[in-house]
């Protein structure tokens, strides 16, 4: 998954930067820690669970976050498992045509560095397993539920190879979903939004609660240039763990398919088209012997309901299509011309089309 290497995509017509897609040499290891300082909106933390608890929060969290070197450039990783099992973000150790390196160079937080084996990647979530021949590592507690908004976040990685460099912030927002793009037609689902500052390198690094639990990985920010002030996005905990499982488990992750490509429907286009609404998702095409074809979908439908739920956007379905399971059967309603048609359609599995 790409919004393009730190490059573009939409989000309220945003350019959306992935963080772990450095080119920049680092300085030499063993740089010491930092603590950035807090952003205006960052005020609430100054008490309580606020930013006197970041020292101890760093204290428990840091040793499990890695710094991942590649022939590109680097970002963090955090030890998800004491045998040698690093999770970090899938563009951190795939090169621009989104094929894994074979190898990375791991450096822990006392120095020290292994190289590392890729064993699965996952680009629908952007997430990567690796493993290193090391045992008895320091493996971070991941979190079992989402945080509450206002909550406090620690981040802690590599930005443009500092290692080990703190921020700190709150939640924003749960939830977000990013659309899809050129260079990411998985889009982003169900991420968690914060204001604790976040930059290339930082990408697959820990963002942590007030108890030192791991809430996330660090995916994306919006960059200055956008207008945008502290606006950084983190892969949560659950999402983690559940893709992280399965790769270990069998090296790929289910994922339910539709088999279509379908675009937003713009007020151009549905004048253009004669197009009956504006809400939905337009189908352009459908892949032959696909679970849509085979469901009776058509080039020109309009997705207005999926699963029951209301579609208005090609990141509705997108989100709509993420909750469901390979081999479920689901009712779409399509608008085709001036009627509206119910099918029934069973889900395949997104790895056995690629």
């Amino acid at each position: 998954m790409r919004f393009g290497l730190c490059a573009a995509a939409g989000v309220a017509a945003a350019a959306l930067t992935l963080t772990g897609c450095t080119g920049t040499q680092a300085p030499a290891p063993g740089s010491s820690s930092s603590v950035a300082s807090p952003g205006a909106s960052q005020a609430q933390l100054a008490d309580g669970a606020g930013l006197p608890a970041v020292p101890g929060v760093v204290r428990e969290v840091e040793p499990s976050v890695v710094t991942i070197r590649t022939a590109i450039g680097l970002g963090s990783g955090v030890i998800y498992r004491s045998d040698g099992s690093i999770v970090t973000d899938a563009h951190v150790v795939e090169d621009q045509q989104e094929q894994p390196f074979k190898n990375v160079v791991v450096q822990f937080a006392d120095g020290s560095q292994s190289q590392g084996t890729v064993i699965g990647v996952d680009d629908v979530t952007d997430l990567a397993v690796l493993k290193v021949d090391r045992t008895g590592l320091p493996a971070a507690k991941f979190a079992a539920s989402d945080p509450e908004v206002g909550s406090m976040t620690v981040v802690i990685g590599s930005p443009l190879g500092l290692e080990e460099t703190v921020t700190a912030g709150i939640v924003s927002s749960l939830h977000r979903n990013m659309p899809p793009s050129k260079e990411s037609p998985h889009g982003a689902i169900d991420l968690l939004q914060t204001d604790a500052p976040i930059s290339p390198g930082n990408s697959g690094g820990a963002v942590a609660d007030s108890s030192g639990q791991v809430i996330g990985l660090s995916e994306a920010y919006l960059p200055p240039s956008t207008g945008a002030v502290a606006i950084g996005f983190v892969t949560p905990s659950s999402t983690v763990t559940d893709v992280a499982d399965q790769l270990l488990a069998s090296g790929s992750v289910k994922h339910a398919a539709l088999g279509v490509v379908p675009t937003d429907i713009t007020p151009q286009l549905a004048q253009r088209f004669s197009l009956p609404t504006t809400a939905g998702a337009l189908i352009v095409d459908v892949s032959q012997g696909s679970p849509a074809e085979q469901g009776g979908m058509k080039p020109g439908d309009i997705i207005t309901k999926f699963a029951q739920t209301d579609i208005r956007s090609v990141t509705d379905l997108l989100v709509a299509l993420r909750k469901q399971d390979p081999g479920q059967q689901v009712d779409v309603v399509v608008q085709r011309g001036s009627t509206s048609q119910n099918l029934h359609i069973t889900l395949g599995d997104l790895a056995g089309e690629r």
